[in-house]
């Protein structure tokens, strides 16, 4: 089993209504990437919040006909969901919507609390009734208890940040404002644009901005709260500087998409400084560098810069297996049905195969098998990421060391496993290069985490996921 990809948040706001529900669409098709089990949008209707969500990609939620149900509207809050904490199940899709004594709000979340546990006992010993699974609703529930006694819900998300630790990228709406914030050490990534006719927009990636028609203004801080309302932005930067900058590095090397900028450093770039590392540090004699589709092939395109071995297309992903897609029982034939080797670039070659982690090691062997088949006479696998050996507690879908081929093999023993004549990974300590040299979280590799570790953790991400997909 392969990593999966992190939610994705989008927002709109606009001074007149406009049709925000496509704009959401538009977004969250350019943000697909980060999550395919469910997504939705809540557009404000002058105060009434009219929404749709539910299980599926965004082209099988959204027909032309739901959306030209949604009214105008001023703001819009949209999501697009892989859960890392909840169930694969329609009480969990989001936005989250609440009602309170004061009012209406709409949430969207990207990240992972490593406190939730603790946060959702405490609410439930003082008599909150959950409906989800998702950390999101604690949030929700955290920042709705702060607006009961606040003057205003940027005061209530201001003073809620004081209690949430780890990440979390917000987009919510009230009847009068949009709002986004970004966790004070700035996991995951979070930037707003502007249209030409003046409609902000918010997203999770900059490539969603271009999707909806907005240029690309600025990333939002970690810590920062920015509110779009009738004053136009404002900043509250009041937690800003309260904890070191930590945005997750593998955001550079899977999660988001190659043609965003995170952080001031392009994703592509950032790949393909990867691949020229790896091509440095963990060299291989080969007629042919070919990456795994997607997220493989830029590394791919470095190695082959900096290496001078020939870049070739090897392999072939079917972009049409969605989530209705029927597991065969046989995970080989899987591999088969999502990935097709070209013959004639691998047939009687030496192969060096570029892709962005090895997890279990599974899929590794499987692609390995499937080189082998089409006639590959050498393969070596390199790494784009170092050896996960650590738990993650801030959205990358590992916490368990059970299911970690490289904590419990040496990269020798790994080579041998999934048939590969050698193997290598990127080294740690270059990591900061695929980062821009800024500061950055790496967790997951190396066990030095910026938060306090949860008191339980362990629980086995991969055998939740299963137990959901058997309900």
């Amino acid at each position: 089993m392969s990593l999966r990809e992190e939610c994705g948040v989008f927002g709109v706001y606009a001074e007149q209504p406009v049709n925000a529900a496509l704009m959401c669409y538009y977004g969250l098709y350019a943000l697909q990437h980060r999550g395919q089990e469910s997504c939705g949008i809540v557009v404000n209707d002058d105060g009434l919040f009219v929404s749709r969500k539910d299980l599926g990609l965004v082209g099988e939620v959204f027909s032309k006909h739901d959306l030209d149900a949604f009214p105008a509207g001023v703001s819009a809050v949209a999501h697009t969901r892989y859960g890392t904490t909840g169930g694969t199940k329609r009480s969990n899709c989001q936005p989250i919507e609440v009602n309170h004594q004061k009012g209406h709000m709409a949430i969207a979340h990207n990240g992972n609390l490593s406190n939730a546990a603790e946060l959702r006992s405490a609410l439930e010993l003082s008599g909150a009734i959950f409906h989800t699974s998702s950390d999101t609703e604690t949030i929700a529930y955290i920042i709705t208890k702060e607006r009961l006694r606040a003057p205003s819900i940027e005061a209530a998300l201001r003073n809620a940040m004081d209690t949430l630790e780890g990440a979390y990228s917000l987009v919510l709406m009230s009847p009068q404002k949009l709002i986004c914030a970004r966790d004070p050490h700035g996991f995951r990534p979070l930037c707003y644009g502007k249209t030409p006719s003046g409609v902000y927009v918010v997203a999770s990636e900059s490539c969603a901005l271009r999707a909806a028609g907005a240029a690309f203004i600025r990333d939002v801080e970690p810590g920062e709260i920015l509110v779009f309302g009738k004053n136009g932005v404002t900043s509250d930067r009041s937690h800003c500087g309260k904890a070191e900058k930590r945005l997750c590095v593998f955001e550079y090397i899977y999660f988001a998409r190659p043609d965003s900028v995170i952080d001031g450093r392009s994703v592509h770039a950032a790949r393909i400084r990867a691949g020229e590392i790896l091509a440095e540090t963990a060299p291989a004699d080969a007629d042919v560098v070919i990456g795994v589709p997607d997220s493989g092939l830029d590394a791919a395109l470095g190695f082959s810069r900096a290496s001078g071995i020939p870049y070739g297309i090897g392999l072939i992903k079917n972009k049409y297996i969605g989530r209705t897609f029927i597991a065969p029982m046989d995970r080989s034939a899987q591999v088969k049905i999502k990935l097709s080797p070209i013959h004639e670039v691998v047939k009687d070659k030496r192969i060096v195969l570029l892709d962005d982690s090895i997890v279990r090691g599974t899929t590794s062997e499987r692609i390995v098998a499937l080189l082998r088949e089409a006639g590959a006479r050498e393969i070596h696998f390199r790494v784009s990421a170092p050896p996960f050996l650590f738990p993650c507690f801030y959205g990358t879908d590992i916490d368990s060391r059970d299911n970690l081929i490289a904590y419990h093999h040496s990269t020798e023993e790994i080579a041998k496993i999934i048939g590969a004549d050698s193997l290598g990974f990127l080294p740690a300590e270059k990591l900061g290069e695929l980062a821009g040299n800024a500061s950055y979280c790496s967790s997951c590799f190396d066990g030095r985490y910026p938060t306090r570790i949860p008191a339980e953790h362990g629980k086995d991400r991969f055998e939740h996921h299963l137990s959901d997909q058997r309900e």
